[in-house]
């Protein structure tokens, strides 16, 4: 077992020993405690926008679809990139991605395999497993919990932007679904890492060289 001293090297520097401690608990218990604890209810009414954030009523355009509807989303965004009393020449767009009843994406894949047999069936229950379990690099499991009536997921492959400034400080409070918690950031943002930087795709990249 990784001791607590080698992964305290990776953990946020900012905790206090006894949320530091507590974070380590969480992460040895992985992935049997991924339920309400990725949730805090401690920021909830703060005006700020966090990364992590589910906010509701968010813009969504699924190209090649171009009608734009309102969604639930979860910020993908820096917290400190979209604070608006960080000002800028040019302000950062506030990116983020759907929030995905997980019951209804689950009932779309058996429709769509429904003539393709028992085995069809079986990957799909692994695959539900396996997204419970945050196995899936492209996909964040959201268990139901706080303001979130259904088990979610977010896939980050579906990822829309809008102005950072387009929710004002009340809408901010009343639109918000959740922050999370110490352990649900560190889970969120290792998945986010994993999914956009990993560096062993296979392709030799080297120097340019002249070939005249």
């Amino acid at each position: 077992m990784i001791s607590f001293e080698e992964i305290k090297k990776y953990l946020p520097q900012h905790l206090s020993s006894t949320a530091e401690q507590e974070l380590f608990n969480e992460l040895k218990a992985f992935p049997h405690n991924i339920d309400q604890r990725i949730y805090t209810t401690y920021l909830h009414n703060h005006t700020n926008l966090f990364q992590g954030d589910g906010i509701q009523n968010l813009l969504y355009i699924h190209f090649p679809d171009t009608n734009v509807g309102q969604v639930p989303g979860m910020i993908l965004s820096n917290t400190c990139d979209i604070d608006q009393s960080n000002k800028r020449l040019m302000p950062l767009r506030m990116v983020y991605a759907p929030i995905i009843n997980l019951g209804k994406y689950e009932q779309s894949l058996i429709k769509s395999h429904v003539d393709t047999g028992q085995r069809s069936i079986e990957s799909i229950n692994s695959h539900i497993a396996d997204i419970r379990k945050q196995h899936i690099s492209h996909i964040f499991y959201l268990p139901k919990g706080g303001q979130l009536e259904n088990d979610s997921i977010v896939f980050f492959d579906r990822i829309n932007n809008c102005p950072s400034n387009l929710l004002d400080e009340k809408s901010v409070i009343h639109q918000r679904i959740f922050t999370l918690s110490d352990y649900g950031f560190y889970l969120f943002l290792f998945k986010l890492s994993v999914h956009f930087t990993r560096i062993r795709d296979g392709v030799s990249r080297t120097s340019f060289r002249s070939y005249n």
